[in-house]
């Protein structure tokens, strides 16, 4: 039986590693830079989610060979001007702390009648330090007042994606892979690389 390509994500992020495993596992061999310990932290530095995706992708594939996948997303709420955006990860005070983002943001929305907001997501798909494509995707809905749901991570307790009256950790891994703004980018890809506009 042949092997599967090995698809190396650049991130040490487990759910994000774990949710891209879902979405493409029956088409790539998924592993993440956490199973090379050597590689250094790629600083995000950038202002937009395309500078953060390409800073890492290009960082780590620049060090290793194979096919590198860079992910950068989060969330823009239109009441906050777009906030939390590029820094949705630390929005709360410290990076990665999902329960005080949630909390910050419930905060920062409490007698807030608009709550429109989207989750974006930009995938740079990288190869011997070269950029081989820019795929993104997004997914509209709005905030809810309170966290409802055990499913996902990060601010998925609090976004109600339009057409639904569930948050996504309510929806489940299931539903959530057909809608998200990841499951939308990663469709991209898979789009160009079978329509050969990548050479995977």
């Amino acid at each position: 039986m042949q092997s599967l390509p090995r698809l190396i994500l650049a991130t040490r992020n487990a759910h994000k590693t774990e949710e891209i495993r879902q979405i493409l596992g029956h088409r790539f061999e998924i592993t993440d830079v956490r199973s090379f310990p050597g590689l250094p932290e790629i600083e995000e530095t950038g202002s937009t989610f395309v500078e953060n995706a390409r800073l890492k992708a290009l960082g780590i594939s620049s060090l290793m060979g194979g096919w590198v996948l860079a992910d950068d997303s989060g969330l823009e709420v239109d009441a906050l001007d777009g906030a939390p955006g590029v820094w949705s990860s630390s929005f709360g005070g410290e990076e990665g702390n999902h329960a005080k983002n949630n909390q910050r943001l419930i905060e920062e929305m409490s007698g807030v009648d608009g709550r429109t907001a989207r989750f974006q997501c930009t995938l740079v798909l990288a190869k011997d330090g070269k950029e081989q494509g820019v795929f993104s995707g997004s997914v509209e809905g709005t905030i809810g007042r309170e966290l409802s749901g055990s499913g996902g991570f990060g601010y998925d307790p609090l976004f109600i994606p339009a057409g639904h009256t569930q948050t996504l950790a309510q929806l489940g891994p299931t539903i959530k892979n057909t809608l998200s703004h990841r499951a939308r980018a990663l469709k991209a890809m898979v789009d160009a690389i079978e329509n050969q506009s990548i050479n995977f």
